[in-house]
């Protein structure tokens, strides 16, 4: 169906307008459930376009969150990527952008590695060294205590993860993020509801705010996160047109 009200036809530039971008499932959802997809619209279009994050650094996030290994939306990322370069982003942002999202999993293993150390009785104690130290307070902006826990069991490994990421806090190559555009894409990350990890976005926050990020910055890169659970719905709406699509017998009829 291409024939629209002229009730959908306001909703669909509505939605174009906030968004920016018009699919086969917002296609589906107007056909189906229009005012679903207006006020959509509006609650996803607020956090790009209220808060002092530029236009530049609101794509870097979504592109972030799209390639996190907990979403993984092509779509999206295609979306943002394309969006991205209209904004003047570089390749290097992009792959520090990239960088980021590959060190997202080392969140879950800071907490595991607490468990762990709880569960076998370890007694916490300092076993980093100063330059170990220096160069975890380099990239927390301060010095958790799962990073002496990670000394004590396994120094080996601490070392080549510094190395992993000194390398991401652009400490061996210049060009690319700047640190407080660094610290509000971990936030984003850490508190996305599809990679939400508790301890870390504290940390972040801490450090966000010590590198002079302000609160309406971290509150709008924390906002850009919830409304990625559109993604289930776009598969839902995709999904159920096709199978009207299908003629199946017992399907649901067209409205």
């Amino acid at each position: 169906m291409t024939d629209h009200t002229l009730e959908q036809e306001q909703i669909k530039a509505h939605f174009i307008s906030e968004r920016g971008y018009w699919r086969p499932w917002t296609q589906a959802i107007l056909r189906y459930k229009p005012q679903f997809l207006n006020s959509y619209a509006s609650y996803a279009g607020y956090p790009a376009r209220h808060g002092p994050l530029s236009g530049r650094l609101i794509e870097l996030i979504y592109i972030a969150l799209d390639s996190s290994a907990t979403h993984l939306y092509p779509a999206g990322l295609r979306t943002h990527l394309d969006f991205a370069r209209k904004a003047g982003v570089s390749a290097a942002d992009v792959f520090d952008v990239l960088h980021i999202v590959a060190t997202q999993g080392l969140n879950h293993v800071y907490d595991a590695v607490s468990i762990l150390a709880q569960e076998a009785g370890l007694e916490p104690r300092e076993a980093m060294s100063v330059q170990q130290r220096e160069r975890v307070r380099r990239h927390f902006q301060e010095t958790p205590a799962f990073m002496e826990t990670m000394a004590q069991l396994d120094p080996g490994y601490l070392d080549v993860l510094l190395d992993f990421l000194e390398e991401q806090n652009g400490q061996s190559a210049p060009g690319g993020l700047a640190m407080a555009e660094r610290r509000l894409i971990e936030v984003a990350l850490a508190a996305c509801f599809t990679g939400f990890n508790e301890t870390m976005l504290r940390i972040r926050i801490r450090g966000a705010l010590q590198t002079g990020v302000s609160q309406a910055q971290l509150l709008q890169a924390i906002q850009l996160g919830a409304h990625l659970s559109i993604h289930g719905t776009a598969l839902g709406a995709n999904t159920f047109e096709e199978s009207v699509q299908a003629g199946v017998p017992g399907h649901y009829p067209e409205k």
